[in-house]
């Protein structure tokens, strides 16, 4: 038997690459190519804060939590609530008691998402399943009664898209993690005894195929032990082949370490940037979880969340839609609307999406927007306007003799002309169909 142990020790290195516990070596991994090839997500911020759904999901932190405390937060719970109630006690209030996982992931695969990324646990410290190092601050002890991760995990995955979660490495008012911080993070008692003993059952217990990590900012690396805990998860955990992560994994990791970047919250680089990225965005644009008192004016429309969609994939990204589903399980048909309607995109203009590649040429305006992306000898035009003739200009394709422009949705061919020796060429449109999200695209093959 110590025979085979040592053979194996021997073999393991020459089978698979073994990554230490530094940034120089786990950044190096390549990214799994399932992660770049579906480039469309969706997000789904869902906890204790959706019941009581003012603000956003920081609430319990503007109420009580920074200072001086956010006076719309202390005034709505004093006229809502009885004198002395605490954010705890909306945890029994978190029935989900109209959950159906699996009308959850019919709406996730019919907007045309390949991975649903769900909150595991945000920074309220409650965890969406039942977690061991999360006592009766979890869905199975109080709220729902319900391991929500497994259930939804479950449905996504029978419907072949990727699960990833979300997990946020800080949590407010957890006393170890409080004081490990007036320790000036020279201690590690909340690491060591609640955050990785639970990071470590999650991931053996739902073997995620990506976890976004965050909450990472108020101390460095080293206090997470985030490198240790990632040279496992990429060397012996159960998804080390197929694990996908973000960037924040300590104050100043964003946009620097990890798997892909993050860098902020909505991030919009104005060039391609040279690493992999996700911009992680929200249809309610005030709010990533509920909010009772949203209007349709805060809310992204299904033109501008094409649009983005589009940029961001043609500029090399990944594109993270969340959504705010209410305490009792539903998600917002306005919500469900908008997700629908960028599956119904995605069903005509897909091809230009999925699997795609930067082109050479990223953006040009010169009829209207239009945003380029590339797919094995095909470019892809996708005019994010409408344009006020029936012609297009398009200055970036240098054309040749076999060049050939199709519509997307319709296979006949377009007639084109040269505009110089140099490149460039004119389309001439057929009046052009309905859009959900007013968006085309032409295919352009035979391009130099």
């Amino acid at each position: 038997m110590l025979a085979l142990w040592f053979l194996l020790g021997v073999l393991v290195p020459h089978t698979a690459a073994r990554y230490t516990a530094d940034w120089a070596s786990l950044d190096a991994r390549p990214l799994p190519p399932w992660y770049d090839q579906a480039k469309v997500g969706i997000f789904v911020h869902w906890g204790v804060f959706s019941v009581p759904g003012f603000g956003s999901e920081w609430f319990w932190w503007y109420w009580q939590g920074q200072q001086p405390p956010d006076q719309k937060c202390v005034s709505y719970m004093s006229k809502n609530y009885p004198p002395g109630f605490s954010y705890p006690e909306f945890a029994p209030q978190f029935h989900a008691q109209f959950f159906n996982p699996g009308d959850w992931a019919d709406i996730f695969k019919a907007s045309g998402a390949k991975y649903v990324v769900l909150t595991a646990k945000h920074h309220e410290g409650f965890t969406n399943w039942g977690s061991p190092n999360s006592w009766n601050w979890n869905s199975v002890d109080t709220g729902p009664h319900r391991d929500l991760v497994g259930d939804l995990g479950e449905a996504v995955r029978n419907r072949s898209l990727h699960y990833g979660l979300y997990n946020s490495l800080y949590e407010w008012f957890n006393p170890l993690y409080l004081t490990d911080k007036k320790n000036g993070f020279k201690t590690q008692e909340f690491v060591m005894h609640k955050l990785l003993p639970e990071l470590y059952n999650m991931v053996v217990r739902y073997r995620p195929d990506l976890i976004w990590s965050d909450g990472d900012w108020d101390a460095p690396d080293t206090y997470w032990n985030s490198t240790e805990f990632l040279a496992w998860l990429y060397n012996d955990s159960p998804v080390k082949d197929t694990i996908v992560t973000n960037d924040r994994w300590g104050a100043g990791c964003a946009c620097k370490h990890g798997g892909y970047y993050n860098c902020e919250d909505k991030y919009t680089p104005g060039q391609l940037p040279k690493h992999k990225w996700e911009k992680c965005t929200s249809v309610d644009t005030l709010s990533w979880g509920y909010r009772r008192n949203m209007k349709m004016s805060e809310l992204m429309d299904l033109p501008s969340i094409i649009e983005d969609l589009v940029r961001t994939v043609a500029l090399g990204g990944n594109y993270l839609l969340n959504v705010g589903p209410t305490p009792d399980g539903m998600i917002p048909a306005v919500f469900e609307e908008r997700l629908r309607g960028v599956g119904a995109w995605l069903q005509i203009n897909g091809e230009a999406v999925y699997a795609s590649k930067p082109w050479r040429v990223q953006t040009e305006n010169t009829t209207v927007p239009v945003w380029y992306t590339s797919k094995g000898t095909s470019v892809y035009a996708i005019m994010i306007t409408k344009p006020p003739k029936l012609t297009l200009l398009l200055l970036g394709p240098k054309t040749s003799a076999v060049t050939k422009v199709t519509l997307l949705g319709n296979s006949k061919p377009l007639p084109w002309s040269p505009v110089s020796p140099g490149g460039g060429l004119t389309v001439l449109l057929p009046e052009l169909p309905y859009a959900p999200g007013q968006a085309w695209t032409l295919k352009l093959d035979g391009i130099l």
